[in-house]
């Protein structure tokens, strides 16, 4: 097992953490989070030995092996399958089926399998480099965004292989749901420190809150008290029966170190600038055909409404034309048939993931948002800079030296220079940390104007689509409801329901008299079984809103007890309460993260 001791790291002034300690327990699945810039990737490349820490010890046992996700792109052989089999042992390399069941599982097929895998587009190449990483059967995974170039079915394979896998794996990923799926624990870099705690990513964020709660309201009882000290010191300093005991007053409060002020986390903050429209339909697409020259069509015979406040999620396996048909909709393509209707109104704001290198490298950030929109005085380019989290200096950055989730942030603010009444997300989530996916995500819902978004991000895809443009298998449809009605009547598995749900009502009444009899003992078998755990699920969360709430008061009661200079007797009974209270929360925790993964199961 992996354990990290005293470890620091710093470039320059610029401290990334200090003085972190963790270790990894024997099968643990631990997430690690924390903004862009914290200090993860470095911490990976730490414990790889790709660079030197400025201080303290990983101990690494002999013989464990670790394993990591390459982003540098190197291959040797001429096929795909000789690629991934040539990281096995040289007794094992005839045994194929080992990689053409991961690489069947990351979305390449039985005809890719004899292609050169120089051939393969980048984001392919990335999930060669993932095959490999899996067939060397490590101890420990170390995995830093694997699901960046993975589609949804890609990423529902992926989950159910961490799920099974059965060393340790440390997990840097900006997709909360997936991580919170895979993990048995969450751990962050915050502030330059390392939090370690069993549960999801929620359990970590909430304590985080607590303890920066606790030091906010002890900094400024400290501050209170040493001025209360203070106007004590100055009124009876000079009064000779008060001098002695104003003295012993100085003295302690020397003695008492105030807390610093903690710094201010910067957010993305902002609101997509909304152009008024009269429409109710903004956009209407009719047999919508499209492909490219020598190839067959990447779809054909679409046919979907966008509504005015509709959100429309564009989702399938990589390469199958999902972004192509953002680039038709926008006008970059003209369609092989059909046509596509806007109302004269409509206005559209067009995020790219690959206009990232349309940037202009030399230029500052400032000048590439002003480019956007000339229109814009100075004051409101700043301020679109300000909530893209580039305030002050750092709005006169060059874009080249800006990092890849720092980048996207550029693009989104080009989009903030223009009002517009339809967005067109393409991977909007790509490179932006936990935090600022969250912020974007309820942007997106808050939107007056209708959207249409390209994301392998389930959660997010939950969250706000009224309505799905599905790629799957061979065939794409418009599917009017949301992601679980979607995966509850047509689901991946079976692409043939599709043509009937996505025109025609009348699917949803298909089937055997047969099936439908089975289908409602499966229903009244689920639910007998589902409801004492639910039952228990109600339990549970009650139990931890009243002890989270218990220990709220106890934590301020210690305060007030530190602050007061109780007795010693006194504050540590509380503790002794605190400390009891947090084991049986822990136990609450563990019992219901049980029931829920098995509701889930029955679900």
């Amino acid at each position: 097992m992996l354990q990290v001791s005293g470890l620091s790291k710093s470039y320059g002034s610029r401290n990334l953490f200090r003085d972190v300690s963790f270790s990894l327990g024997k099968g643990e699945c631990v997430g690690l989070v924390g903004r862009n810039g914290s200090g993860k990737s470095t911490l990976f490349k730490l414990i790889l030995g790709l660079e030197e820490a400025n201080q303290g010890v990983i101990s690494v046992p002999k013989g464990y092996r670790l394993g990591y996700l390459d982003q540098h792109i190197s291959f040797s052989q001429d096929s795909l399958i000789e690629e991934c089999v040539s990281v096995l042992p040289e007794e094992q390399k005839f045994e194929h089926y080992r990689a053409e069941k991961i690489l069947f599982g990351l979305g390449f097929g039985q005809d890719d399998l004899q292609r050169d895998p120089r051939q393969f587009s980048g984001g392919y190449q990335l999930r060669i480099n993932l095959a490999k990483c899996l067939l060397g059967e490590p101890d420990l995974l170390m995995l830093d965004e694997p699901t960046n170039y993975l589609d949804i079915l890609s990423i529902r394979w992926m989950r159910q292989f961490l799920k099974s896998f059965t060393g340790e794996v440390l997990l840097i990923t900006h997709d909360r749901e997936f991580m919170d799926s895979v993990t048995t624990h969450t751990m962050g870099l915050h502030r330059g420190q390392i939090l370690k705690l069993k549960g999801s990513t929620e359990k970590y964020y909430e304590q985080i809150a607590l303890d920066e709660e606790i030091y906010e309201k002890t900094r400024l009882n400290r501050e209170a008290k040493v001025k209360q000290m203070q106007q004590f010191v100055d009124r009876f300093r000079a009064k000779a029966s008060k001098s002695t005991q104003a003295q012993s007053v100085l003295k302690r409060m020397q003695k008492m170190s105030l807390l610093e002020e903690m710094s201010a986390e910067q957010m993305l903050g902002f609101r997509f600038n909304y152009q008024e429209t009269p429409a109710k339909t903004l956009l209407t697409a009719t047999d919508l055909s499209f492909g490219f020259a020598g190839q067959p069509p990447l779809f054909s015979e679409l046919s979907f409404e966008l509504k005015a406040e509709d959100c429309i999620a564009v989702i399938g396996k990589n390469g199958k034309g999902k972004t192509t048909l953002l680039n038709v909709i926008a006008g970059h393509y003209q369609p092989l048939s059909g046509q596509i209707r806007l109302h004269p109104s409509t206005e559209i704001g067009y995020y790219q993931q690959t206009h990232r290198k349309d940037l202009d490298s030399k230029a500052t950030i400032v000048e590439e948002i002003e480019k956007a929109n000339l229109d814009l005085d100075l004051t409101a380019v700043r301020a679109i800079c300000g909530a893209m989290m580039f305030s002050g200096d750092d709005a006169s950055k060059k874009i080249g030296v800006l990092s890849g989730g720092e980048q996207a942030r550029v693009l989104l603010g080009k989009i903030l220079a223009h009002k517009n009444n339809l967005l067109l997300l393409d991977e909007p989530t790509n490179h932006l940390d936990m935090e600022s996916i969250e912020a974007l995500t309820n942007e997106v819902s808050v939107f007056p104007g209708a959207t249409m978004i390209v994301t392998h991000n389930e959660d997010m895809i939950r969250r706000l689509a009224s309505a799905l443009i599905v790629f799957n298998g061979n065939q794409s449809f418009f599917f009017r409801g949301s992601y679980d009605e979607f995966l509850d009547k047509v689901g991946w598995d079976n692409p043939g329901k599709s043509e009937a749900l996505g025109s025609s009502p009348r699917a949803s009444n298909k089937g055997s008299r047969e099936s439908r009899h089975e289908r409602a003992q499966l229903v009244v078998e689920r639910s007998r079984k589902l409801s004492p755990l639910k039952k228990r699920q109600q339990e549970l969360e009650t139990k931890l809103s009243e002890g989270e709430s218990e220990l709220n008061k106890l934590n301020e009661q210690v305060m007030d007890l530190l602050t007061s200079q109780a007795s010693g007797n006194e504050i540590q009974e509380t503790y002794k309460r605190i400390g009891q209270l947090q084991l049986s929360l822990e136990g609450h925790y563990t019992e219901l993260e049980d029931v829920l993964k098995k509701i889930e199961a029955l679900s």
